[in-house]
């Protein structure tokens, strides 16, 4: 998820003390040292007070301030996907978190109180709610009315920014479409009152195509000013250019579909594309480009640091490549992953468990035994008991058994990003999502 969705990918990650730069183009985005996993739009100006005392019901024992609905909401989809029923009082927290114009803000303190105009509505945390609540089921009214406000505070060129009325940015236009998708809307049929423009039109102007210098063909930028190559937004753009979210399902056992990267003959000044499948292979193929050149992960750095391996990208690059049926480009990432996440997980939270479910499930690997840690577990303990576990064993999509809870009923989702922590700097929100 983030959005992935890093998810993540940008908006901002939000929870732990350390934070990277990870999303690089809005103003201000709080990033976790290792690479965490992206929770969209932090505020200079928080959107509600840091609480005393934690909410019961809430997932992580870090400061919500930034991504409380975030990270809630990856956390209970990855509950869902994997077949455990989270705890009311967590679903409950998540909804009571709404506004009555259907909008959701990162976090409100008072939830009794009316949100006014002073409350900071945002995109991404009301597009990660619809999908959680969607795949939860029993939430129509409060869906529909989240959907509604996201349609009405689309942008002219079809996308939408964190925040109303701010230029559209790829990472929060790649989240609503997946949360439109969960909704069961057509995003290729919402279109801008001015315009017309769909959210496939306003992503697709965020793809750098064979004008971009060094490496940077068919990657997407965050923004168009600046348009430089980022990962970030290019895995959320890649997966939201499919019509996925934060859940994709898996392509089935030994599907390998090639990548098909842009294609750039010298001298060539070429834009994009207008097909959005096209345009998610391009920057399918600048992720794996990347990941050959650094070792099969993505990289992130704060401002005069030197580069360090990003976790919550790279997840969300694997996540893309899967949405693509790119099995074995997905493979070698994958595996990094599976050796190189468990600490990154422990120290961010829950959304960085909910978003290594969300690529188990992506890619068909076991979320019990994912690198030697048990996500589902580890993602459980994080909150509330869950009210109703997996069973133990269920059957699988290819008819076999297994005894770790692997094969549950999967349920159609939403999906990307993430982040961990409280400790925010001026940076940049690309990518995904805690």
């Amino acid at each position: 998820m983030a959005p992935m969705a890093s998810m993540a990918h940008q908006a901002p990650s939000t929870h732990s003390v350390a934070f990277l730069a990870r999303r690089a183009a809005t103003a201000l985005a709080a990033v976790l040292v290792l690479g965490a996993a992206a929770a969209p739009a932090a505020y200079a100006d928080s959107p509600s007070a840091s609480p005393k005392k934690l909410p019961d019901g809430l997932y992580g024992s870090k400061d919500p301030q930034y991504d409380g609905v975030w990270r809630q909401s990856l956390a209970l989809l990855a509950q869902d996907t994997v077949g455990v029923r989270p705890a009311a009082s967590a679903v409950n927290w998540l909804a009571g978190q709404q506004c009555a114009d259907g909008s959701f803000t990162a976090f409100r303190a008072e939830p009794g109180k009316p949100c006014d105009a002073k409350t900071r509505r945002d995109t991404n945390p009301t597009a990660a709610a619809v999908q959680a609540l969607t795949a939860l089921g029993g939430h129509g009214d409060a869906v529909t009315k989240a959907v509604s406000w996201l349609k009405s505070v689309q942008n002219d060129d079809g996308g939408w920014s964190s925040m109303a009325g701010s230029p559209s940015d790829a990472n929060s236009t790649s989240v609503v479409i997946g949360a439109l998708a969960a909704a069961g809307e057509k995003p290729q049929s919402v279109t801008s009152k001015k315009g017309g423009k769909t959210p496939y039109d306003g992503l697709l102007t965020f793809q750098l195509g064979c004008a971009a210098k060094g490496d940077g063909h068919g990657a997407f930028t965050f923004q168009l000013k600046g348009a430089a190559p980022n990962a970030d937004a290019t895995a959320a753009a890649a997966t939201a250019a499919r019509g996925k979210g934060f859940v994709v399902e898996p392509a089935g056992k030994g599907a390998d579909t090639p990548v098909k990267p842009l294609s750039c003959k010298d001298g060539e000044k070429k834009a994009g594309t207008d097909d959005p499948a096209q345009a998610a292979e391009g920057g399918d193929g600048y992720l794996v480009a990347q990941l050959e050149k650094n070792g099969q992960h993505l990289l992130s750095a704060m401002p005069g640091a030197e580069e360090q391996p990003d976790v919550g990208n790279t997840a969300d690059a694997v996540v893309a490549l899967a949405a693509g049926a790119h099995g074995a480009a997905a493979a070698k990432p994958l595996k990094w992953l599976e050796k190189n996440s468990a600490d990154w997980a422990k120290q961010s939270g829950p959304a960085a468990y909910a978003q290594l479910v969300l690529v188990a499930h992506a890619t068909g690997t076991d979320p019990r035994s994912f690198g030697g840690t048990d996500l589902v577990a580890a993602l459980n303990a994080t909150g509330p008991e869950p009210a109703a576990a997996a069973k133990e064993d269920t059957e699988n999509a290819d008819g076999s058994k297994d005894g770790g809870g692997l094969g549950v009923v999967w349920v159609i989702g939403i999906g990307l990003a993430i982040g961990a922590g409280i400790g925010f700097l001026l940076s940049s929100r690309k990518k995904s999502r805690l």
